[in-house]
């Protein structure tokens, strides 16, 4: 192993022979066992027997790219082992909101319907529960959000992180939980002897691929084993949907990477159930015809592209209103203007640029505004104390990323609780944080083949950042979009590596010379053009070197 990754495993806390065999080569056999989840032998009796009463379930998940994988998951599973009376709901986004609705569950018993099993939802929805209690509907909460002091008095809650569980599977996504909870009922059914035919639960990791990845919860223990086979899984997937996708990507002939799914197949997704227009991921999920798949995927590509035009315009507007807001240690805006499906968006982004806790509204017609809450890693905070005591309607999520409900003639009590907070920062300027030193001459094919074994990297477990101290400045190019193309070289230029930096800020991009030495702040990659393959540094920072200023 190259001594740049030995490093960065060392600062990660692996060190056995023992901890990089676990690493490189996850074993399905070492997951956790699915009934170390509190709540969840509950949840699988009532299960098999409306499996064996025939009675008629729906399972109701998020609309968010958590939920809906998780949603298709649990239908799939539900139809192969047998259940023949299954149907699905999500919520709209814009119409309904976050949860599990009491209109919803009236429905439902209308229909017939004996059990919900929530995907991804439900674990604060105490008074739809209760209604559902009434109506003589019993509820199966699968969820991994953190649930409140009252807990919804359902059938069976499956939630790692409920007070009780011992499980520690807190790091699951809520399709994660649904997969546990299926693992949970495979296994009771087959004891059973009820299973018809043998189920093969790897082909449902496409599905857990796709949230674990968009949800952005930590690939670690279970996440990342699972992960590791999964993406194989979405590579090889023989869902027409997910397939046509990744054909109109590109990104069928190639190693699938988490940063394909993060990047490319997710915000198209994404950008269904935030716009709504016609078109909702669980579509594309479950389309069983190639042509229609194929359909749906030009239909895709042009929400996508609209999602990108609305959030470009919100974010330029967000950032007008805050500059005119005098608020220095926290962004709070809203406006009519703001697409009610980019407001998430808008708040990561506004977090990211200005380094603050961001707030961001959308006013609907009934004047009521719903919000979303970011925040970024050098601020100290969890926004669900922070809303837990504002004058809101609702709120909920997670510690970094929220959302909320507020009338509008809550804002400027909002905007006065904000302002009394008292956020604490970590100073970050000039800090960098990397995970080992690193010379030119070590980037090699041979440690990008290390590197591309260390695979998938994400939340938890992030692609390593390298320092590259005193190297000098050879050539640099300007590209379209304000990027630079570089040529770095040390001892005296024997040895050269092009490097690629995206966006510099204006400064540090003008003042950059042919002929500075500079410490770079980034990590080796392949840089494949027109079929051909080089290596590359991808520059995250560059500064002239403290040792040396200019030859």
């Amino acid at each position: 192993m190259p001594l740049p990754l030995w490093k960065v495993f060392q600062k990660r806390g692996l060190f056995s022979r023992e901890d990089l065999e676990e690493f490189f080569k996850p074993s399905l056999k070492n997951l956790t066992p699915p009934e170390k989840i509190l709540g969840i032998d509950k949840a699988v009796f009532r299960t098999i027997k409306a499996y064996k009463n025939h009675e008629k379930i729906v399972v109701y998940g998020d609309y968010d790219l958590d939920g809906t994988p998780g949603v298709a998951l649990l239908v799939s599973a539900l139809k192969d082992m047998g259940f023949s009376q299954i149907q699905s709901y999500q919520p709209s986004r814009l119409q309904e909101g976050y949860g599990l609705h009491k209109k919803a569950v009236r429905a439902f018993r209308q229909e017939g319907v004996q059990l919900i099993i929530t995907v991804d939802v439900g674990i604060t929805d105490v008074e739809a529960v209760k209604e559902a209690n009434h109506l003589g509907v019993d509820v199966i909460i699968t969820d991994h959000h953190q649930p409140k002091e009252q807990l919804p008095e359902a059938y069976a809650i499956v939630n790692p992180n409920q007070r009780g569980c011992a499980s520690g599977l807190c790091h699951l996504s809520g399709t994660g939980v649904a997969f546990y909870f299926v693992m949970a009922l495979k296994q009771q059914m087959k004891k059973e002897g009820l299973l018809e035919r043998e189920i093969n639960l790897k082909q449902y990791l496409d599905l857990f691929t796709l949230a674990t990845i968009s949800d952005l919860v930590p690939l670690v223990k279970e996440n990342r084993v699972l992960l590791k086979h999964g993406l194989l899984e979405l590579q090889r997937t023989t869902r027409p949907g997910l397939k046509a996708l990744l054909e109109s990507l590109e990104l069928v002939d190639q190693k699938l990477l988490a940063e394909h799914v993060g990047y490319k197949i997710a915000p198209r997704l994404n950008a269904l159930s935030r716009l709504e227009e016609g078109v909702l991921p669980l579509d594309l999920l479950t389309v069983t015809s190639e042509p229609a798949a194929r359909e749906l995927v030009h239909k895709v590509h042009d929400i996508h592209k609209r999602r990108k035009a609305l959030q470009k315009e919100a974010f330029k507007e967000a950032l007008e209103l805050w500059e005119a807001s005098q608020q220095e240690t926290f962004c709070w805006v809203w406006s009519k203007n703001f697409h009610q499906g980019v407001i998430s968006l808008v708040a990561t982004q506004l977090a990211q640029h200005l380094g603050i806790p961001t707030f961001v509204g959308a006013l609907l017609s009934n004047g009521q505004i719903v919000g979303s809450a970011r925040k970024p890693d050098s601020v100290k905070m969890n926004l669900l104390e922070v809303l837990e005591q504002a004058p809101l309607l609702k709120f909920g999520g997670h510690p970094q990323a929220a959302g909320f409900e507020l009338s509008q003639d809550q804002v400027t009590l909002f905007d006065e609780h904000l302002r009394a907070q008292s956020f604490s920062y970590e100073n970050c300027e000039k800090c960098w944080n990397y995970d080992a030193e690193m010379s030119l001459e070590e980037v090699t094919p041979e440690f990008l083949k290390w590197l591309d074994a260390c695979e998938p990297f994400g939340v938890g477990f992030e692609k390593p950042v390298f320092y590259f101290p005193a190297v000098e400045v050879l050539g640099l190019k300007e590209l379209s979009g304000e990027h630079l193309r570089l040529s770095l070289g040390e001892g005296f230029g024997r040895v050269r590596k092009t490097a690629v930096w995206f966006s510099p800020k204006a400064q540090k991009r003008e003042e950059l010379q042919v002929g500075d030495i500079v410490d770079v702040l980034g990590v080796p990659q392949w840089n494949i053009f027109q079929g051909t393959k080089s290596l590359q540094i991808l520059v995250y920072d560059l500064c002239l070197s403290e040792e040396k200023k200019r030859f």
